[in-house]
Parts: C-alpha cells; structure tokens; sequence
C-alpha cells in the first residue's frame, strides 16, 4: 500500500464514500510491499494481532538490511530470529539502530513497552537446563517484542525438582508459562500439573544420542498425561512466544458507537 492508496482510501471514509468497517477490511488485505527477493506484509498484525517476523536463517546479511529498511521506513516494529552473531555485526554496520539479542539470535527494533491493558497478565518462561536457554531466550525477546511482561527461570529441571518449588509463587500467578527442555521432555508435564495456567512446551534438540535431536522429548511432551498442554516444534521458541503471546492478549475491538464515530 502506498501513500496515494492511502489518501484514497482516507477520502472516501471523509466523504460518506465507504464506512470505517470497509476502509478496516482494505487496510487488513492489500497486497504487501515487493521489493527483490521478498514481499513485506506490514499490515499482518491487523489481521492475525501477530506482525511479520523475518526468518533470519538462510538469508543473506544483505537481504536482512533491506528488508529491515521496509520497516524502519514504516516505523514499526522489526524481529528476525535465527541471526548468527556475523549476520548481525554486517546488519548492525548498515543500520546502527538495531539491536542484536546475542543469546536469542534476533535482530530487533527497539522493543515496545508494556501496556498493561493490553495484556492478562505475565508470562513465565521455565528452562530445563542452561544449555535450553538460546530458545527460552528466543522465547522471551518474542514474548516482550509482542508487549507481555516477561519473567525466567532457568536451570531448573526434572533432576532437581526443589528449583521449581522455589518459584511456586511465579508460577501459580503466570497468566501464560513457556516450559523449555530437552533430554526426555519431562518438565512441561510436571509444570502442567502444578499450576491451572495454559502451559506451551517447546522440545529442544539438547541431549545425547537416543534424544535424536530432540524427537525424544517432542514425543515425550505430546504424550504428557497433563491434560491441555500444548507443544510447539523442535527448538521453536519464536513459535510458543506466539502462541503465548496469543493467550495473554486482550482481544478488544474498538466500538464505533463507544468512540464517537458514525458510520
């Protein structure tokens, strides 16, 4: 959509052309904006609440800058996951007001504050072991990009289960809880069973041979005997930050009639 398009669209709602609901619709569907090797879709987060995130892996530092660059000029908020530490020092050289979440591998604008009207509550993320914590933390800079409140706790799995008995009052009040972990995938059905929290699991590839990259513990946690818990894909910790973040948001149309608008 470009400005022309807009200002279109604006006087026609001006002039008693098209209502407020059919300008709405136009904004949720027009095409997005081509540039090489990509098609930016800015108006995502009307549709879905979720905006466009770009997948770091596989794209050149180059593609990442311009693509970057699309948001920037839109003023809107920018995430690429899966950004190793050299794509990000090239990225960062070409647009020094982005910042790289080292730990997390994601590449940001600056991250929004919290509204919290906007949202449930807070959002736990729990990590198994201290070798889970680049998805928890992929987790949590989604979670807090997306405008949660965000807290951790890491290192704290099943062979030491006194760690999370320590946390019991942050997990009994979490609106949402993210539970990391590899090996054989037992946390997140002991979280389950502690709290009546919706609680995301997130499988990580972290564990010796018979873990199979992680498909141990996938399969562990979409077995749980906890009732509701629910597993996203191996070491997806963008993944369950929107499906947390989904939860945790307060849908809440704008009523025309509460605003003052008429149609």
């Amino acid at each position: 959509m470009n400005q022309e398009s807009i200002l279109k669209l604006l006087q026609s709602v001006q002039q008693g052309e098209s209502s407020v609901e059919q300008a709405m619709d136009t904004l949720r569907h027009m095409p997005g904006q081509y540039i090489k090797d990509a098609c930016i879709d800015h108006h995502r987060s009307l549709r879905t609440g979720i905006p466009e995130v770009i997948y770091g892996e596989g794209k050149a530092a180059e593609q990442i800058v311009a693509i970057a660059k699309t948001f920037i000029a839109q003023k809107t908020l920018f995430l690429a996951t899966r950004v190793d530490a050299a794509k990000a020092e090239y990225v960062l050289g070409k647009l020094p007001d982005l910042q790289f979440h080292k730990a997390a591998g994601i590449l940001s604008s600056a991250l929004p504050e919290v509204n919290p009207e906007k949202v449930r509550g807070n959002i736990l993320i729990l990590c198994a072991g201290t070798s889970d914590i680049p998805v928890a933390e992929e987790a949590r800079i989604t979670a807090l990009a997306f405008g949660n409140p965000v807290s951790t706790h890491y290192d704290a799995g099943v062979a030491g289960l006194h760690r999370l008995f320590h946390k019991q009052k942050d997990i009994l009040s979490a609106s949402v809880i993210i539970v990391v972990a590899g090996m054989e995938g037992a946390l997140p059905s002991v979280v389950s069973g502690m709290c009546s929290a919706p609680v995301v699991a997130v499988p990580t590839s972290i564990g010796y041979g018979t873990s199979f990259g992680g498909i141990t513990a996938l399969l562990g946690m979409l077995n749980s005997c906890a009732p509701g818990l629910a597993v996203v894909n191996i070491d997806n910790g963008f993944g369950a930050a929107c499906h947390a973040s989904a939860i945790n948001r307060k849908n809440t149309p704008v009523s025309l009639q509460e605003s003052g608008s008429t149609v």
